[in-house]
């Protein structure tokens, strides 16, 4: 008994003299390039973005490398060169590319830093065989799950990568039928200033990777690609998505899987440490200087479906707006006749107001056949979609 309690004892007193231990955080000034992008040989455009890394402590989330010479080199000494685009991105139409020969990056920076990628033959995608979804899930976490389907005939291609854009109809809360022209109220022009209903889209941000090597049949069948919580606003009307499918080589199908470990399954003690990333990019200027990123080379293949409302379970959409309120500044003649100032003016019509942030009217106040005596009206954000996306309908829309 004495023994355990000296033993207790002893626990508690070295307990009691812990001191914390605080990981030193080494400072690394160094400012590494990344390369992002696919050499696209057939007749769709390449586009590539090129940047800094920061650090964790700056305040910027990406430093764009501007003003650098890019041009897509070929084994047989033929030379593409890329238009900057802005903001460290950089493009050219279709190359339209010999298939039988081998193709690299190079990136010249505006400090005439060299920097390269590997001699990389051209591998194709296969066409994709179609895209699938349902809406299968729990309970508590219901959606609309995405999924691709592929397969190679040749049986070239087992290891691949996807993104996809994603597009969708949302609305306004109240639909706006007049328009002040600072002025005076007057009627919208529904087909060309419809601001009610408007087109808003997003890419992917998550790497989605599959392959067929360890598969009996050189099929990918039911590849998940994204998922969509049935709250969302994306799906209250019709929702598009454009799924493109990139075709890897074993180094790059790596390369991949290790940046998707490094960047998305870090955060708990079962995820897989850091490790470093080795990329087919390198430095001819300094050639210990790390290069992040992979550069291949090939055909991609798209497709796009569209999914209505109508598609899917009878699922609550959560609103946008939840403090809209409609106004009714009431009638130019009833405030002169009290003396006070015409709501209408001070209101909407903006020359005249005085109002900071004036409204826009919505719909019109008087008796049916009758001239208007009034309108209601609502603020700019609750009324106006093209202040979160484009009231003007792509081009690919049904």
């Amino acid at each position: 008994m004495r023994k355990a309690i000296c033993l207790l004892v002893l626990i508690i007193a070295t307990a009691g003299c812990k001191k914390p231990y605080y990981l030193p955080v080494t400072s690394n000034t160094g400012s590494y390039l990344v390369i992002e992008g696919v050499i696209n040989s057939g007749p769709d455009s390449t586009f590539i973005k090129i940047s800094r890394t920061v650090k964790l402590a700056d305040k910027i989330a990406t430093k764009p490398e501007l003003n650098a010479v890019v041009t897509v080199q070929g084994d047989q000494n033929a030379s593409y060169p890329l238009t900057a685009l802005g903001n460290g991105r950089y493009a050219c139409g279709g190359l339209n590319l010999d298939n039988s020969h081998k193709y690299r990056l190079s990136v010249k920076t505006a400090k005439n830093e060299q920097y390269v990628s590997d001699y990389i033959e051209v591998l194709n995608s296969p066409p994709i065989d179609s895209i699938s979804f349902d809406t299968k899930g729990t309970v508590s976490d219901p959606g609309l799950n995405i999924y691709v389907n592929t397969h190679d005939p040749t049986n070239k291609v087992h290891y691949y990568r996807w993104d996809y854009q994603e597009t969708w109809i949302f609305h306004s809360n109240f639909t706006s039928y007049f328009k002040s022209n600072g002025d005076t109220v007057l009627g919208r022009d529904w087909i060309n200033d419809n601001i009610s209903q408007c087109w808003q889209s997003d890419t992917s941000n998550t790497i989605v990777l599959g392959s067929s090597a360890k598969l009996a049949n050189n099929v990918i069948a039911a590849q998940p690609i994204t998922s969509v919580i049935s709250s969302s606003e994306k799906l209250g009307d019709e929702y598009s998505i454009q799924v493109r499918q990139y075709a890897l080589t074993t180094d790059a199908y790596n390369f991949y899987v290790n940046l998707k470990k490094n960047t998305e399954q870090l955060g708990s003690v079962f995820d897989a440490l850091p490790s470093q990333i080795n990329g087919n990019i390198h430095s001819v200027t300094n050639p210990a200087e790390p290069v992040i990123g992979y550069i291949s080379v090939g055909g991609t293949s798209k497709l796009r479906i569209f999914i209505s409302n109508r598609q899917l379970p009878a699922w609550i959409i959560t609103p946008f707006y939840t403090n809209c309120q409609l106004a009714f500044p009431g009638t130019p003649c009833c405030y002169y006749i009290f003396g006070a100032t015409n709501q209408v003016d001070y209101y909407i019509n903006y020359n005249k107001g005085s109002y900071p942030n004036p409204l826009i009217p919505v719909d019109a106040i008087g008796r049916p056949g009758g001239p208007p005596v009034g309108y209601t009206a609502a603020s700019r954000p609750c009324v106006d979609c093209t202040l979160r996306g484009s009231n003007k309908k792509p081009t690919f829309w049904q």
